[in-house]
C-alpha cells in the first residue's frame, strides 16, 4: 500500500568515497583493477543538503495530506458513481505520482547512508527522511483500505473500461491482500512502529556488520574483503579468513541473535493479527506464486542435493586429494589453475559482448549504466557488502552497486547485477505502481545475464584445464543459488517456527543452521564449530525473510528458459523483452506461457536441476578422460 515507497527503497546503495577514504585502497590494488567508477547521485540530488531534496520532501507531506483531505472517506461514492473509472482513475494517478516523489527521496536516503552505515551524518540523514516518510504514508494508507472495501462487482465495473482500466494488474494486486487487511487505525500504527520495530533492528543489524573488522595476514579487513579471502589462490589464506569470519561473528552472536528473535517475533505477531497461517504465506502473497509451487520447488531440490552438491563436493574433494574438503575450501579456485585479477574494463567489455551477442538493445541499456556513473564498484570501509541493483523511481534509473576485487566471480556478479538493471529500465513505462517485479520473475534478467556471459566465455576457451576451472566455477556459483538458497529457506522456517515457541538462544540457531548445512552440503564438506555463526551475516534473513528462494525459483526459471532459446526458436528475443518489460502487470504464469514454459507443472523444476546435474556429468567426463 503507501507503505511501499518506503520500504522498497531500502536496500543498501552508497554514494561517493569521502575524501581520505580512497587512500585506503591498496596501490596493488589500484593497478591491477584499473579504475573503478564510483556513482553519481545527482540525477536525484545533489546532496543531502540539497534546496531541492529539502523542497520535495515537504512537497511530499503537503501532497500527502492534500491528497486524504480530498479522498478519505469517499472512496466507496466515488466508485458507485457514475464516473467511477475517471474520478478513480484520477485518484490514483495523483497517488502513483506521490508514490514516485517519496521512492525518489527515500532512494536517494537509502543509497547516501549505505555508502558509509558508520557514518553518524548518513545515519540521522536517513533516519530523519525515513520517519518523515512514514508518516507521510500513514496520511495516505487509507487509500488501499479503501478501494478493498469497494464491492468486487462495483470495482470490476469501474475498472472495466476507461482510465481506471490502465490500473487494473495494480488493484487486483491490491485486492489479494483484502482477506489480511486490518481496520484503519491498526494499520496506521503497524506503519509507524515501524520506524521503531522492524526498521530499527534493520538499521542496527546494518550498522554492526558494517563496524566489524576481522583480522586476516595482519590486516583488519571489513566484511567483504573478509569473504573474498575465501576464493584466494594460498588455502592457509583461506583458513585464516574463514576463522577469523567464525571468531568474530561468534564474539558478537548476542547481539545478532537478539536481533533475529526480535525480528522473527515482531513478524510473527504481525502474521498472527493478520492471519497468516504459515510463517511464509506473507512472501508467497507479496510474490504473487502459490505456496504449492514453492513447495514443490523446495522438495524438487532438496531431493536432488545427492545429484547436485553432494555428487559435486565430491568431485572437488578429489581434485584437491583429499576425502572431504573444509568448508573454508567449498569455493575455493581449483588446484593448478591459473586465476589472474580481472580488470575492471576486462569485465565490462566482457559483460556488454555477451549482451550484445544476444540483443544490440540489451547491451545498450547496460551500456548507459556505464556511461552515465549509475554503477559504484570499488570496496571501502562502511560500504554495503555484497552487491545489488537498485531501481530507484520510474521517473529516474536504476543504481547497480558492487564491491569488485577482480576475481571471475566478480565479473558474473556485474553480469547478474546489470541484468536487474536491464530489466528494472525495461519495466519502469509501467509506472511506480506496476514497475516493481514480484520475486518470482526478479532474478529472471540478473540469472540470464550471467548465464549469457558465462555460455559466451566457454565456447571462447579451448583450454582443458581453463574449461574444466571455467564449469566448475559456473556449477558452485548455481548450486550457491538452488542448492544453499533453499537451505537459507529451510534454516529461516526452522528459525520462525522455533522461535513461535519461545527465544532461542545463539546456541540453538547455530545447531538448526548447522542441521540445514549438513544435509545440503553432504558428506564431502567438513563443518566444525568454526562455522556454526556463519548465518549471522546473511542480510536476507534480516531485511527481507523468506526472499532466498526467489534465487532458487529464478535459476531454475532461466535454465528452462535458456533451453528455449538454445533451440534457437524464432521471436525469443522479442518475447524476452516484452516479459522484462511487463514488469508487475502480469502474473508469472501469464509471461512464461509465450515460453511453453509452467512453473505449476512438477517436472519443470527438473529441467532447470537438469541442466546442474549435466554440467556435472560433463566434469565427471573430463576426470576420467
Amino acid at each position: 500500500m503507501s507503505s511501499r515507497a518506503v520500504t522498497a527503497a531500502l536496500s543498501p546503495e552508497p554514494v561517493r568515497i569521502p575524501d581520505g577514504l580512497a587512500a585506503l585502497r591498496s596501490a596493488a590494488q589500484a593497478a591491477d583493477l584499473g579504475a573503478l567508477p564510483e556513482w553519481d547521485l545527482s540525477d536525484l540530488y545533489s546532496g543531502i543538503d540539497a534546496p531541492a531534496f529539502r523542497d520535495d520532501l515537504e512537497r511530499a507531506e503537503t501532497e500527502a495530506r492534500a491528497f486524504t483531505e480530498r479522498y478519505a472517506g469517499r472512496i466507496g461514492a466515488i466508485a458507485a458513481g457514475p464516473d467511477a473509472s475517471v474520478e478513480l482513475g484520477r485518484a490514483v494517478a495523483a497517488f502513483e505520482a506521490i508514490e514516485d516523489l517519496m521512492g525518489r527521496l527515500m532512494s536517494f536516503a537509502g543509497l547516501v547512508y549505505s555508502g558509509d552505515t558508520t557514518d553518524e551524518t548518513r545515519a540521522k540523514f536517513y533516519g530523519d527522511t525515513r520517519e518523515r516518510l512514514t508518516a507521510a504514508s500513514g496520511d495516505l494508507l487509507f487509500f488501499g483500505l479503501e478501494l478493498n472495501r469497494v464491492e468486487d462487482a462495483v470495482m470490476d465495473r469501474a475498472m472495466a473500461e476507461g482510465p481506471l482500466a490502465q490500473y487494473r494488474p495494480w488493484i487486483e494486486d491490491l485486492r489479494a491482500e483484502k482477506p489480511y487487511q486490518l481496520d484503519d487505525r491498526t494499520e496506521k500504527l503497524f506503519l509507524e512502529k515501524s520506524v521503531t520495530a522492524n526498521a530499527a533492528w534493520d538499521r542496527l543489524f546494518n550498522e554492526t556488520i558494517a563496524s566489524l573488522r576481522f583480522s586476516v595476514q595482519g590486516e583488519q579487513l571489513t566484511l567483504e574483503p573478509t569473504l573474498n579471502k575465501l576464493q584466494d589462490r594460498d588455502g592457509a589464506v583461506r583458513q585464516e579468513a574463514a576463522v577469523a569470519l567464525g571468531d568474530t561473528l561468534r564474539a558478537n552472536l548476542r547481539v545478532f541473535a537478539l536481533i533475529t528473535n526480535t525480528l522473527a517475533k515482531d513478524k510473527e505477531i504481525s502474521d498472527r493479527w493478520r492471519g497468516f497461517k504459515d510463517v511464509a504465506d506473507a512472501r508467497h502473497l507479496s510474490n504473487r506464486v502459490e505456496p504449492e509451487v514453492v513447495a514443490a520447488m523446495v522438495e524438487a531440490v532438496r531431493a536432488a542435493y545427492p545429484r547436485l552438491s553432494h555428487r559435486y563436493y565430491r568431485l572437488k574433494a578429489k581434485w584437491f586429494g583429499v576425502d572431504a574438503l573444509p568448508y573454508w575450501d567449498r569455493n575455493a579456485p581449483l588446484p593448478k589453475v591459473e586465476q589472474r585479477t580481472i580488470p575492471w574494463a576486462e569485465a565490462r567489455d566482457t559483460v556488454l559482448d555477451a549482451y550484445n551477442a544476444f540483443s544490440p538493445d540489451m547491451a545498450g541499456i547496460a551500456k548507459r549504466f556505464f556511461d552515465g556513473g549509475w554503477i559504484d564498484a570499488p570496496t571501502r570501509p562502511g560500504k554495503a557488502p555484497g552487491a545489488f541493483a537498485h531501481p530507484t523511481v520510474p521517473s529516474a534509473h536504476p543504481y547497480v552497486l558492487v564491491n569488485y576485487q577482480g576475481k571471475p566471480r566478480d565479473v558474473m556478479t556485474l553480469a547478474h547485477e546489470l541484468g536487474h538493471g536491464v530489466h528494472q529500465v525495461l519495466a519502469a513505462p509501467n509506472g511506480a505502481l506496476m514497475a516493481p517485479t514480484p520475486l518470482t520473475l526478479a532474478e529472471t534478467a540478473s540469472v540470464f545475464g550471467e548465464m549469457l556471459t558465462f555460455r559466451k566465455l566457454l565456447a571462447e576457451t579451448t583450454d582443458p584445464t581453463q574449461r574444466r576451472a571455467m564449469l566448475a566455477a559456473k556449477v558452485e556459483d548455481m548450486i550457491n543459488t538452488v542448492v544453499r538458497q533453499i537451505a537459507f529457506y529451510s534454516f529461516e522456517r526452522k528459525v520462525h517456527l522455533a522461535r513461535a515457541k519461545g527465544e532461542l538462544t545463539a546456541d540453538e540457531i547455530n545447531a538448526l543452521w548447522m542441521s540445514v548445512q549438513a544435509e545440503s552440503l553432504g558428506p564431502a564438506i567438513t563443518l566444525d564449530k568454526g562455522y556454526e555463526p556463519f548465518w549471522a551475516y546473511i542480510p536476507h534473513f534480516i531485511h527481507s525473510p523468506f526472499y532466498v528462494y526467489a534465487y532458487a525459483f529464478g535459476d531454475c526459471l532461466v535454465n528452462s528458459l535458456y533451453g528455449v532459446y538454445a533451440r534457437a526458436e524464432p521471436g525469443f528475443v522479442e518475447r524476452y523483452f516484452a516479459l522484462l518489460s511487463a514488469g508487475g502487470s502480469k502474473p508469472y504464469g501469464e509471461l512464461l506461457k509465450p515460453f511453453g514454459l509452467d512453473a505449476s507443472d512438477p517436472g519443470f523444476w527438473q529441467i532447470g536441476l537438469g541442466m546442474i546435474e549435466g554440467m556435472i556429468a560433463e566434469l565427471e567426463a573430463m576426470e576420467a578422460a
